[in-house]
């Protein structure tokens, strides 16, 4: 029994060869989506997609999901598309990495972190201390560059990378909103203190401490977070207005 040319991989092969020696001379760098492909070259999209693969495994072309697929080998280092990541994530999903990774680093920093390491620490513990009170910029910028600092000490490059992947999603604009709207004006205190902790303890090279106050200070960013949106859900449901950002008797601040 004869396979008919619209099933049959290896036309589809031949079919998106002859195309992709046509579009050579153009400046074209990505072929159409699988669903034009298939009715252009008149073959089903299965055989398509089995044809897509023989051609990746050549090198070429190259697939990325959501993008589509490019002419040509795939770059040695493409750029992680960080709008891909952060639309797929939500920011109680990123506490959670946050929670697994972070006090580890706190951890290997009060083994591995250098004089110069810890003299960094102290001055952006002061630096997030006097920002408390200041702008949503210049909180997010020393914050940021605490914890990131906390991540250089640890000495793991790779730990480090995911570090960094977690700390630009995090800049996004609607979820750095979303922060600024949990935080209260006693939870800056209470946010100041906690990172405090934090440097003590890895100045004093107290690796279990340093572990147990940066879990303490993201636990408490967490649920400031969650009552938060928590709150947000409930009001919008009950068409109600929030009058001002949530606190605890403790003053839980957001991250």
């Amino acid at each position: 029994m004869i396979e008919p040319l619209a099933e049959s991989s290896d036309f589809a092969l031949r079919q998106l060869r002859r195309l992709l020696d046509a579009l050579a001379e153009s400046t074209e760098t990505q072929l159409p989506p699988e669903r034009s492909l298939s009715q252009q070259m008149g073959v089903g999209r299965r055989a398509l997609r089995r044809a897509l693969e023989v051609l990746e495994a050549e090198g070429r072309i190259w697939r990325q999901q959501g993008k589509g697929t490019f002419i040509g080998s795939r770059p040695p280092h493409a750029e992680l598309d960080l709008d891909a990541f952060a639309s797929g994530t939500n920011p109680l999903e990123i506490m959670e990495a946050r929670l697994e990774i972070e006090p580890a680093l706190a951890r290997m920093a009060a083994l591995r972190a250098s004089n110069g390491d810890i003299e960094r620490l102290h001055h952006l513990a002061q630096k997030t201390a006097s920002s408390a009170d200041g702008d949503m910029d210049s909180r997010e910028l020393w914050d940021g560059a605490f914890h990131r600092a906390i991540a250089e000490a640890a000495g793991n490059s790779l730990l480090f990378v995911f570090f960094d992947i977690m700390n630009r999603i995090r800049q996004d604009s609607a979820w750095r909103k979303l922060r600024e709207q949990a935080r209260s004006r006693p939870g800056q205190r209470n946010y100041v203190n906690q990172h405090s902790r934090v440097v003590a303890a890895i100045a004093a090279r107290d690796a279990e401490t340093a572990e147990y106050a940066m879990r303490e200070h993201l636990e408490t960013v967490r649920e400031s977070l969650l009552r938060y949106m928590t709150r947000s859900s409930t009001a919008h449901q009950d068409n109600e207005p929030l009058d001002g950002a949530p606190s605890d008797d403790q003053g839980r601040p957001a991250a």
